[in-house]
């Protein structure tokens, strides 16, 4: 069965996701989710909500989709056992070492992987397998031939959005909110610089997306789960946009015109998008959400409570000296009551028509009567107090029985020790063989050049950040070229792409984009084979400090803000705009960012400054930042060499530089 799953960023909107035909539903907490601004739900209401969806059958997914830190996570792991023990049939989980965290301590909970985990591959579907998890959320760009692969070949369920808001940057790859605006995207707190103008224009902003006309496709790929976002959304959005997905699944059908229609007349940025799913990538996935868009959407009725009855088969029997009794049966679970012993009638017995009437009265319940078999004898009186009671004991026995959790198994596993030990190691990425300066070799253990300008002068390569299983092949060759050329380590920022350098006989040194933020991480990425990894631009330098393990810190570099699966070159420029390198963003406040190619037609958006501290090294280093990264984007070969030079003597750039966080 392919499940429908619906957002709920607050307890009506819960509400109104099971009266929309919602399967399941998804929310956070008040915290470690990544729609920090939404109202979400207090433990009380987390508890009171994943009952009421239980009872009517719908299953409930609990956010915990953020990166966390060290000093965090007695708190995270005390929300997730407040989160299983309410009952959430499963945990949405970004944080790779909060993961793994959470499986030690209580290994039978279920684990989902958030699209923040950057899964866009059948390779990273089988080492989240070996982590425990036992679905993926998968990336957005995904196009249907990247669906049907994984959905044949992956060893974990398939979720995929089918609805809702689209980020333009690769899922768990942005960080321009963070760096630009102080708001962590991957802590739930972006500011969407995406929805903003450059220049004349919005090139980030994309329609929100909608497959509404491709069901019957997706449902033949084997799905496990549709997902709907909109978290941030209106109890009315989330009712209405489920009701219409819901007709289309259990219809089997795509959707007609007239239902595209009314789904843009709920919410809209100008018309919606395929783009990434049909692979017809362009200017034409662009959209913002404009005057005429809120002009033209329709007043949604108000949501006021769940109006959904769940059907149940009822049994009943009253018989002569026998107590009363009545099963309630739904799917499997079964509720019973038994009442009082019925007595000889003096006057008027117990008819038939008066006792189903009265059983049948369930209207204040969750409940409807799809069908009643009832057993009576004839000549036998029961008060109607009798089977009022009755029928309410069978009822609170089946809502007990479909409301019930499990025993939460928890486990109290030794402390963590890293892997590997810090150690001092300088690593450096250039974007292209021209910008090595001669004294780089001498200055750097190791240097990476990316895939597809390896030209074998160093003996590191750096893998895309984003592979297909459509392009697993290409980079298979590359790969084999650049070992035949002298290529010993790979940079490597997604686990999906471990195997394709291993397998090569490179030694693999974990990038920005794992996202590793505490020292669970580093020491999941350690086990998995990394030599050591970068940890992520985001940490400040107490947290820096606080991760151990084999781990580096970018020290110097255009942090990259986004990696986009379009080219905004050919949108704004033209491909010689792109390949000339001097094609940037200008946002309003005339700050522009640097915007390169990156393998193939992919665009990476860099931040405008570097960040940089070479006159703080020996403070730095004291302070534990042992590992040192330094990523070379936009540079000349001459200015490579200012960097290095300034870095050797521990003296000011001179130039502007972004501050390292405190």
């Amino acid at each position: 069965m392919c499940e429908l799953l619906c957002p709920a960023g607050s307890p009506k909107a819960l509400e109104a996701a099971i009266e929309g035909g919602a399967d399941a539903v998804y929310f956070g907490g008040v915290g470690f989710n990544a729609r920090r601004n939404a109202p979400n739900f207090t433990e009380e209401e987390m508890r009171a909500s994943i009952a009421l969806a239980h009872t009517h059958g719908v299953r409930v997914y609990i956010t915990q989709n953020t990166l966390i830190f060290d000093r965090e996570k007695k708190d995270y792991l005390s929300a997730a056992e407040s989160a299983l023990r309410a009952g959430a049939d499963a945990l949405i989980v970004a944080d790779i070492g909060g993961a793994m965290e959470i499986k030690r301590h209580f290994p039978d909970a279920v684990l989902h992987a958030s699209t923040q985990m950057s899964g866009h591959s059948v390779e990273a579907a089988k080492a989240l397998a070996a982590l425990g998890f036992s679905r993926m959320v998968c990336a957005r760009e995904m196009s249907l031939g990247d669906l049907a692969t994984f959905c044949e070949k992956s060893p974990i369920e398939a979720e995929v959005f089918v609805h809702g808001a689209l980020c333009v940057c690769h899922s768990g790859q942005c960080l321009f909110s963070s760096v630009v605006g102080g708001r962590s995207g991957n802590r739930g707190e972006c500011a969407q610089p995406c929805r903003l103008p450059y220049g004349n224009s919005y090139p980030l902003s994309l329609k929100d997306l909608a497959l509404a006309a491709h069901i019957p496709t997706i449902k033949e790929l084997g799905i496990a789960s549709l997902k709907i976002e909109g978290r941030m959304k209106s109890p009315e959005y989330v009712r209405d946009v489920a009701a219409i997905y819901r007709r289309l699944l259990d219809e089997n059908r795509a959707a007609s015109g007239e239902e595209m229609q009314e789904l843009a007349a709920i919410f809209s940025r100008g018309g919606f998008t395929d783009g990434y799913f049909t692979k017809k990538i362009g200017r034409g996935m662009l959209g913002v959400r404009s005057e005429a868009n809120k002009e033209t959407s329709r007043a949604l009725e108000p949501f006021r409570a769940v109006t959904k009855k769940r059907p149940v088969t009822m049994t009943a029997e009253i018989l002569r000296g026998k107590p009363a009794h009545l099963t309630l049966t739904c799917g499997e679970v079964v509720g019973e009551a038994t009442g009082e012993i019925p007595v000889p009638a003096l006057t008027a017995p117990l008819s038939r028509e008066a006792v189903t009437k009265n059983l049948l009265k369930l209207g204040a319940t969750p409940f409807t009567a799809s069908s009643l078999t009832l057993t009576l004898d004839e000549g036998l009186m029961l008060p109607l107090s009798a089977l009022n009671a009755l029928r309410r004991d069978a009822v609170a026995s089946l809502t007990e029985k479909l409301t019930a959790t499990k025993p939460l198994v928890k486990e109290t596993p030794a402390p963590l020790s890293p892997v590997n030990p810090k150690k001092k190691t300088r690593s450096a990425f250039f974007r292209t063989p021209e910008q090595i300066p001669a004294c780089a070799k001498d200055f750097f253990d190791l240097i990476f050049l990316p895939l597809d300008r390896y030209d074998g002068s160093v003996e590191g390569v750096a893998l895309p950040p984003v592979i297909f299983d459509s392009e697993r092949d290409k980079v298979k060759t590359l790969l084999g070229e650049a070992v035949s050329r002298g290529a010993h380590h790979a940079l490597i920022g997604n686990i999906g792409h471990l195997t394709l350098a291993t397998d090569m006989g490179l030694i693999p040194h974990g990038n920005i984009g794992l996202n590793i933020t505490n020292s669970a991480s580093a020491a999941v990425v350690e086990s998995l084979g990394f030599a050591d990894c970068i940890l992520s631009p985001e940490l400040s330098l107490p947290r820096l400090r606080d991760v151990d393990g084999a781990t580096l810190a970018l020290v110097y570099g255009r942090i990259p803000l986004m990696t986009l699966e379009k080219c905004i070159g050919r949108e704004l420029g033209g491909c010689k705009t792109c390949e000339s390198d001097r094609l940037a963003l200008t946002d309003r406040r005339g700050i522009s960012f640097p915007v390169r190619k990156e393998w193939e037609r992919r665009s990476v958006i860099y931040n405008s400054l570097p960040t940089a501290m070479p006159e703080k090294m020996r403070e730095l280093r004291a302070a534990g930042i042992v590992g040192e990264y330094f990523l070379f984007s936009t540079e000349s070969v001459g200015e490579c060499a200012a960097v290095i030079d300034a870095y050797q003597k521990q003296v000011p750039l001179p130039f502007a530089v972004r501050r390292l966080p405190k």
